[in-house]
């Protein structure tokens, strides 16, 4: 598996003191293959010099975090990965923060929302990369599963007031479907709760990791969006049995009148003979 690599080509930090960062989740996915180079400055997750004098830091699963660029030069960028990436998005979901340097302080984000670095290298800011990058994913699933939320409460309350019946199974199907795509987003391709692979060769940048975790409040959110999905596909599972409960007692009841049917068919053609 690859590892980071010794910097290559890196851009000149010295003069970063408070720059832009900007996340973006671009599409389902980025074809990373087509993007290795012998340039690139590290791998997992793929980082690449930007502009003239920034920095791109790009996941498998959609997101791009851009560290100091202008905004021509981060339009010419974006431009320039459309060929990698799959199924895009017409409104990318973004976020936008501020990168201070403090060879002083504390690694932290302030009041402001402005994350304080001591330094400026390579792997910190893939570090600051995965945080932002998790946290751009679940606030476009947030507000999928808002969206959702707002399709699913008539079913709730077809359920409430006995009347599942009205709500098409298609319907139903589509609302457990847009679940089980959201947890495998999350689950298998974001994996939001799981530390980065580069803290395996880089512990000493894990308090600096959590730190972050905890200011975007990954987990918390990522139980809450858990929950609101369970809830989800219970009350859409739950609304679809008892429409298949229906159907089938409705095809049960159908069979026996065809038996009584036949059954007074026989004796009407019995007392018929039986007068001959």
């Amino acid at each position: 598996m690859p590892r980071n690599r010794g910097p290559v080509n890196e851009p000149d930090f010295l003069d970063w003191r408070l720059v832009r960062v900007h996340a973006l989740l671009v599409g389902q996915r980025i074809d990373q293959r087509a993007l290795y180079r012998t340039d690139s400055l590290a791998v997992m997750p793929l980082a690449v010099a930007a502009g003239e004098r920034g920095m791109a830091v790009l996941f498998r699963y959609g997101v791009v975090v851009l560290f100091n660029l202008q905004i021509v030069e981060e339009a010419a960028f974006l431009v320039s990965l459309k060929s990698v990436v799959g199924d895009p998005f017409d409104n990318p979901e973004s976020e936008d923060v501020q990168l201070r340097v403090d060879p002083d302080g504390d690694e932290r984000v302030d009041a402001a929302g402005v994350i304080h670095l001591r330094e400026v290298t390579t792997e910190r800011l893939q570090v600051v990369a995965d945080v932002l990058a998790k946290s751009v994913v679940l606030a476009w699933n947030e507000n999928r599963v808002a969206r959702a939320f707002d399709r699913i409460e008539p079913v709730a309350v077809a359920l409430h007031r006995r009347a599942g019946g009205r709500v098409g199974p298609r319907q139903l199907l589509d609302h457990i479907g847009d679940v089980l795509l959201t947890q495998h987003r999350m689950v298998g391709r974001v994996e939001v709760t799981e530390k980065p692979e580069l803290l395996w060769d880089r512990p000493e940048l894990e308090r600096l990791y959590l730190r972050l975790q905890e200011e975007f409040e990954l987990p918390e959110r990522d139980r809450a969006l858990s929950r609101k999905l369970e809830l989800i596909a219970q009350t859409a599972t739950t609304a679809l049995g008892l429409l298949q409960a229906r159907r089938s007692l409705r095809v049960e009841w159908y069979i026996v009148i065809l038996i009584v049917v036949e059954i007074l068919l026989t004796l009407y053609e019995m007392f018929l003979a039986g007068g001959h």
